[in-house]
C-alpha cells in the first residue's frame, strides 16, 4: 500500500508519440496552420479590442511598455510550452505537464489555476463582446440594448445578456465538431487581423506626439500594474497546448504553432496600442466602451470606420471565446480521464467526436459568470491563473530535462535553464503587482480545490487503479 506522500507525488507516465494509454480518444484533425490560428484566435481580440480602456488609465502611454513586458514574459514561457508540448503531446496543457513532472497534487494545483484562467477568461471576453455589440447596433440601427440587459448587477444592470448568448453560440459550435470549430475560428482570425490593420492605418493618420508627453504618469508601478491587467490577454497561447491530443504530428506542430502565434500576437498588440494612443489622449480611455471604434469615429468624424471595427470586434471576440471555451473543455476532459473529475466530462459523442456533456456544463458555468460579474475583476483573476500556470510550465522544463534527459523533444529551449528561470521570475514579478484582493481570492480558490482533491479525487485517480496505464507508474 502506497504512503500518503507517494500518493500525492505519483506521476503519470509520458506517452510515446501517437499513443494515449487510457480512456476515450479524440480525433487528430488539427494541422500546423489551424493550431497557429487557435493561438492567435484565443489571444488577439481579448487584449486589444477592449483592454486598453482598463490598462491605459493604470499605466498611461507607458502601457506600450506594459504590453512589451507582458509579451516578453509570455514569450519566455511560450518557449517553455513549446518544449513541453513537443515532449508530452497530450490534452490538458500545463495540468498534464505538471502531472508528468511534479506529481499528482501539484498537478491539481495547476488545474485550479487553469480552471480559473479559462473559466474566468471566457466570461471576461464575453463581457467585452457585449460592448461592441451595443456599438454595432447603435451605428447600424440607431438603438442600443437596455442597460439592464447588457451590464452586470454591480454596474447597474440585471444580467449581461449578450455575453450569455455568445457563450451559448460558441458551445453549440463546439458540440457540432472540432473540425468545424477550427475552420470557423481560422476564418474569423483572418477577418480580425485585417480589421486591426485597418484600424492602425486609419489611427496613424491622426498621430499626435503630444499624447506621449507624460509617458509614465504613474511610474514603474503603473507600468507593472498595466502588465498584470494585460497579461490575461495572452491566455490563447496556452490554448494551443490544450489541443495536444487532436493535433497532427504534435511533436513538430505544437512547438511551431506556439512560436508563430506569439510573434503574430505581440506584433499586432504593439502596433494597435501605439496607433490608438497616437490618435487619442490617454485620459480619454478611462471607462470607454468599444474603445477602438470610438477612437476612429472621433478621428474621421463619421460612423462607418467605427462600424467596421465594431463588426470586426464582434467577430474577433467570438473567436476568442470559442478558443478559450474549447481549451476549458479539453482540460476537464484530460482530468476526467485521469480520474480527477467525474466521468461525465470524458464522455465523447461517437458521431461528432466531441465531449458534449462537458461542453454544456462549462457553457452554463461560464455563462453565469459572464452574466453577473463586471469585466475589471474578471481580467485580473484570469491574469493570476495564467501566471501561476506559466510558472509551473517553466519549472516543468527544468525538472523534465533532469529526470528524462534522453526523452525525444520536438523543440528544445536554447540557453540551458536561463529562459525557464527568467520566465519564472518574470511571472512572479507581475503577480506581486496585482491587487491584494485578487491574490487572496486566488489563494482561497486554490485551497478549496486542493481540499476537493484530497477528499474526493485522490482516491479516484486512474493511477490508483491497477492496469489503468500500460506503462509502469512513476512514484
Amino acid at each position: 500500500m502506497t504512503s500518503m506522500p507517494q500518493q500525492l507525488l505519483r506521476r503519470k507516465p509520458i506517452p510515446r508519440e501517437g499513443e494515449d494509454t487510457h480512456g476515450p480518444k479524440l480525433s487528430r484533425s488539427i494541422g500546423l496552420f489551424s493550431l497557429t490560428m487557435i493561438g492567435v484566435g484565443g489571444t488577439v481580440g481579448t487584449g486589444i479590442f477592449f483592454i486598453l480602456s482598463e490598462a491605459v488609465p493604470t499605466a498611461g502611454p507607458a502601457v506600450i511598455i506594459s504590453f512589451l513586458i507582458a509579451g516578453v514574459v509570455a514569450g519566455l514561457t511560450a518557449l517553455c510550452y513549446a518544449e513541453l508540448a513537443g515532449s508530452v503531446p497530450v490534452s490538458g496543457s500545463s495540468y498534464s505537464y505538471a502531472y508528468t513532472t511534479l506529481g499528482e497534487m501539484p498537478a491539481m494545483g495547476v488545474a485550479a489555476c487553469l480552471l480559473l484562467e479559462y473559466g474566468v477568461s471566457t466570461a471576461a471576453v464575453a463581457v467585452g463582446w457585449s460592448q461592441y455589440v451595443n456599438q454595432l447596433f447603435h451605428n447600424l440601427f440607431g438603438f442600443e440594448l437596455p442597460a439592464a440587459l447588457s451590464n452586470a448587477p454591480e454596474e447597474g444592470g440585471i444580467i449581461n445578456l449578450p455575453a450569455v448568448i455568445l457563450i451559448a453560440l460558441c458551445a453549440l459550435l463546439l458540440i457540432r465538431g472540432t473540425k468545424e470549430s477550427v475552420i470557423t475560428n481560422t476564418i474569423m482570425v483572418v477577418i480580425k487581423l485585417v480589421v486591426l490593420v485597418f484600424f492602425a492605418a486609419i489611427a496613424f493618420t491622426g498621430w499626435n506626439a503630444d499624447h506621449f508627453a507624460n509617458f509614465a504618469p504613474f511610474g514603474f508601478a503603473g507600468i507593472m500594474s498595466g502588465a498584470g491587467i494585460i497579461f490575461f490577454s495572452f491566455v490563447g497561447l496556452d490554448a494551443v497546448s490544450t489541443a495536444g491530443e487532436e493535433a497532427k504530428n504534435p511533436k513538430r506542430n505544437l512547438p511551431l504553432a506556439l512560436i508563430f502565434a506569439l510573434v503574430i500576437v505581440t506584433g499586432i498588440y504593439v502596433l494597435v496600442a501605439m496607433a490608438g494612443l497616437g490618435a487619442q489622449a490617454p485620459e480619454q480611455f478611462k471607462d470607454q466602451s468599444a474603445g477602438l471604434s470610438a477612437i476612429i469615429e472621433h478621428l474621421v468624424g463619421a460612423s462607418w470606420p467605427g462600424t467596421l471595427v465594431a463588426a470586426g470586434a464582434v467577430i474577433s471576440i467570438f473567436s476568442v471565446t470559442l478558443v478559450v471555451l474549447y481549451g476549458q473543455t479539453r482540460i476537464l476532459f484530460a482530468m476526467s480521464k485521469d480520474g480527477m473529475m467525474p466521468k461525465v466530462f470524458q464522455k465523447v459523442n461517437p458521431r461528432t467526436m466531441t465531449p458534449i456533456p462537458n461542453t454544456i456544463i462549462v457553457a452554463i458555468a461560464t455563462g453565469i459568470l459572464a452574466g453577473v460579474i463586471p469585466i475589471n475583476f474578471l481580467a485580473e483573476m484570469t491574469s493570476i491563473g495564467t501566471l501561476a500556470a506559466f510558472i509551473v510550465v517553466s519549472l516543468g522544463v527544468i525538472i523534465l530535462r533532469r529526470r528524462e534527459p534522453d526523452l525525444e523533444r520536438g523543440f528544445k529551449v536554447p540557453g540551458g535553464y536561463v529562459i525557464p528561470v527568467l520566465s519564472i521570475l518574470g511571472c512572479l514579478w507581475i503577480i506581486t503587482n496585482l491587487q491584494l484582493i485578487t491574490i487572496a481570492v486566488f489563494a482561497v480558490w486554490t485551497a478549496l480545490f486542493l481540499l476537493y482533491y484530497f477528499f474526493y479525487a485522490r482516491k479516484r485517480s486512474a493511477l490508483a487503479q491497477p492496469g489503468a496505464f500500460s506503462q509502469e507508474v512513476a512514484s
